[in-house]
């Protein structure tokens, strides 16, 4: 950990930056105490199109955690999509003299030698993750360390980025007056948020869903074993409603996230919508009808992952024991619903966990990555004390309140007939397990 108990992440997304601010407080609890959202701007699929208008959102989402918080932001972990990062896993070997223990100087000498792999000049490594080591042929082994053997070995997962993108990343977040502490792959920092602990003996898929790409990570037995990116997210969702329905996109989003689902029969039967166009014409769609142009593009982003993990890893079935989703485009009714009928395995929505303080704000899966970053910054080195990862009490999520009926007179162009409020989030399961597991054996080996 640095010197300064306080860490912030900067997750840049496609159609939303969030700041979140993380300190380790004196009773030994990491407490999110600030946080800022604002509308992405300059930003297309996770890569820079606009510098200044970047730079822009960067320092109002900044500025808004620092005003709830207090506190003065100096530097930041960042977010990398996994469109512009490509994944590689390479074998490393190490020799041990004969009757010598195993000490760290091996092990970091077995993961230097799998990093000796020639990777374009164009790219940037941004993590090295060693997965399970192996000595003289006894497999499954998480810490070599002190133990006798002749040879070792290791497979690192290692995620370099397109230099390119990641330096127009970096000039925007300086351009901000801020320092890059790390960059972090997204599914990385999602899945360290929202792994529980029986998870960390399984292989889950985590899934991000955001606003313009979809990313991947593979985590066996808690490691990062594979990371992989679709370029379709939520704003694609939103598009096709716009088109369809001939509303602007701000309409159309409005429309997904109060009446959509990703299943018809899910929707609520009794909703039917008027939608006046750009033109000035009315008519009517229910929301049965409107899910019905929902469905097929999630369906297509399903099932691009499912085709990626068959042909990587094998038939995802034999593969995974489950699927944890997690970003913005998570959260519309019955999206874990499709993804089980597509998967085939148990799926829940990830909630980020161990955290105390703004709970009731970033408790939600649209904010995994960000506190996913606070979280990779606090373990990164590993010296942080254990006192630290208690894990913090989870309040139940509050009962939201009935939908207000938009007033079609004002200006939004869909006047719901008849609306039914949704259903109340549950509350965060608890397992009882400190965060100290999760982050140790994410970490332990890592750097």
């Amino acid at each position: 950990m640095k010197d300064s108990p306080i860490i912030v992440g900067l997750d840049i997304g496609t159609t939303k930056i969030t700041t979140v601010i993380g300190e380790v407080s004196d009773n030994g609890t990491v407490d999110i105490i600030g946080e800022g959202s604002v509308p992405s701007e300059g930003m297309k699929r996770g890569a820079v199109v606009n510098l200044e208008r970047a730079t822009h959102a960067i320092r109002q989402s900044v500025a808004a955690a620092e005003r709830v918080s207090g506190v003065r932001v100096g530097s930041v972990y960042v977010t990398v999509a996994g469109n512009h990062a490509k994944a590689i896993t390479s074998h490393g070997l190490a020799a041990i003299r004969r009757n010598q223990e195993i000490n760290a100087g091996d092990v970091d000498r077995a993961i230097e030698n799998a990093r000796a792999v020639p990777l374009d000049p164009n790219l940037e490594i941004i993590h090295t993750l060693p997965q399970e080591y192996v000595v003289d042929g006894q497999e499954g082994i998480k810490s070599p360390v002190g133990m006798h053997g002749v040879r070792l070995e290791v497979d690192v997962h290692i995620v370099a980025g397109t230099a390119g993108p990641l330096l127009n990343l970096r000039r925007c977040v300086q351009e901000a007056g801020l320092r890059v502490e790390g960059f972090v792959l997204h599914s990385l920092a999602s899945g360290l948020a929202t792994l529980e602990a029986a998870e960390q003996a399984q292989t889950v898929i985590v899934v991000d869903m955001g606003g313009g790409t979809t990313d991947v990570g593979v985590f066996k037995r808690g490691n990062l074993a594979h990371s992989a990116s679709i370029p379709i997210g939520g704003e694609h969702v939103t598009a096709d409603l716009a088109q369809i329905l001939k509303i602007p996109m701000e309409e159309a989003e409005d429309v997904k996230r109060r009446y959509g689902a990703a299943l018809p029969e899910l929707a609520d039967q009794d909703v039917t919508l008027e939608i006046t166009t750009a033109s000035g014409s009315t008519h009517a769609i229910t929301a049965f009808e409107l899910s019905r142009i929902i469905k097929p593009r999630l369906s297509e982003i399903f099932s691009l992952i499912r085709d990626e993990i068959d042909h990587t890893l094998g038939p995802v079935e034999l593969v995974a024991q489950g699927i944890v989703l997690t970003g913005g485009a998570a959260q519309l009714r019955g999206t874990p619903d499709l993804a089980r009928d597509r998967f085939r395995l148990p799926v829940r929505v990830g909630q980020p966990r161990g955290i105390g303080g703004l709970t009731d704000i970033v408790s939600g899966p649209a904010h995994a990555a960000s506190v996913g970053l606070v979280l990779y910054g606090i373990g990164e080195d590993g010296k942080v004390p254990a006192s630290v990862f208690t894990e913090a009490p989870q309040p139940a999520a509050p009962v939201p309140p009935a939908v207000p009926v938009p007033d079609a007179a004002a200006g939004t162009g869909v006047a719901p007939v008849v609306v039914s409020p949704p259903p109340p989030a549950p509350a965060p399961k608890k397992d009882g397990v400190s965060l100290v597991d999760r982050l140790r054996n994410m970490f332990k080996d890592w750097m």
